[in-house]
């Protein structure tokens, strides 16, 4: 029997890191992308000691020939992709819009939209192969506050993609999830909310445990 497998991109650290974990409990094989080499061989120590099993394949997400190598192997291996779970993402320096730095708009346009086109136009027909497929993307409510315009308009567009290919799929095999995220203690979130109280958010191994089952009876169905 062929192992049901999935591929988390933004595995390296915060939610992603720990879906990994959840998916690999559950038996999954997961693929773990992220541009922090240290980061996902953390994650392959604590897959390992829970008995799962992952493949590790650090690179950018920007990197169109590194994403196509990856798809290629994966269909290779295993042929199929059963469940996507896209946590990437490029948290621009918040900034008054006059000020925001071109570069890291720049960066941010092509990491939370088009390397998110790309990554749907690679994964669909992989997940097309599976039995039960299941994409995941995540929504973040505090990307319309002020001085987020740099990430807030890539955040609310890389939204829309995924709940554009979402409708596109309505009636049909592919469910597309677009969960909401609790806030969380993440360096992200630390680095736009300096001083606030830890002990009021939720941690990421949490907030796992929680969206895991949305995903598992989203793919169950």
């Amino acid at each position: 029997m062929t192992k049901s497998v999935a591929l988390v991109i933004g595995a390296s650290r915060g939610l992603g890191f720990s879906l990994a974990i959840e998916l690999a409990k559950l038996g999954y094989h997961v693929v773990c992308v992220a541009r922090t080499v240290g980061g996902l061989e953390e994650l392959d120590d604590k897959i390992i000691k829970e008995n799962g099993t992952a493949t590790l394949a650090p690179l950018d997400i920007n990197n169109s020939e590194a994403l196509k190598n990856l798809y290629y192997n994966i269909f290779k291996r295993w042929g199929k992709i059963d469940i996507l779970v896209h946590s990437a993402i490029f948290a621009a320096p918040l900034s008054p819009v006059e000020h925001i730095d071109k570069e890291d708009l720049n960066k941010s346009l092509s990491t939370n939209i088009l390397a998110t086109q790309e990554i749907i136009s690679m994964t669909n027909p992989l997940l097309s192969r599976s039995k039960k497929p299941t994409a995941v993307f995540f929504s973040d409510r505090q990307s319309s506050d002020k001085f987020f315009g740099s990430y807030s308009s890539t955040k609310d567009a890389q939204y829309r993609l995924a709940q554009a290919w979402k409708k596109e799929n309505d009636n049909k095999l592919l469910n597309v999830l677009i969960l909401e995220p609790k806030p969380m203690s993440t360096s992200t979130r630390a680095r736009f909310h300096p001083g606030e109280n830890k002990n009021q958010l939720t941690t990421p191994s949490e907030e796992a445990k929680r969206l895991i089952k949305k995903v598992i009876q989203a793919s169950a169905s």
